[in-house]
């Protein structure tokens, strides 16, 4: 359960629910200039698992996540290796659903706090 967008970053999707979606995904191939981690690649991430998780809480109901806000706060960077992120709720309502998505290098090292705010609305996929 991957956009193009992910399957171009390397994401690799390892649990999926609306209490927690688990992914990683590669250093290499998505690094900035500098040679470290692209933030933009770090967000792309982040709001793929945070909308895989509101999609999973949506379905039951034909709702469809559409993200209205993201934002991170990069704490660390990373040179190499992978990534994992983990989405979890900060709140589930009925047309809006808000996660926090936290990156970790390798070493379980916190690199960045996201937070995702998807409106559900009606339709299926």
């Amino acid at each position: 359960m991957t956009s193009p967008l992910e399957e171009r970053l390397g994401v690799v999707i390892e649990k999926v629910s609306a209490e927690e979606t688990r992914g990683r995904m590669p250093v290499e191939g998505n690094t900035q200039i500098a040679g470290i981690l692209h933030g933009g690649a770090t967000c792309a991430l982040a709001e793929g698992l945070g909308s895989i998780a509101a999609y999973a809480y949506g379905r039951e109901r034909d709702l469809l996540p559409v993200g209205v806000d993201i934002n991170a706060t990069h704490h660390r960077a990373a040179r190499e290796g992978w990534v994992t992120g983990v989405a979890r709720p900060l709140y589930l309502g009925a047309t809006t659903v808000t996660y926090e998505i936290v990156i970790s290098d390798e070493q379980g090292r916190r690199m960045t706090t996201a937070r995702l705010t998807c409106q559900l609305r009606p339709g299926t996929i």
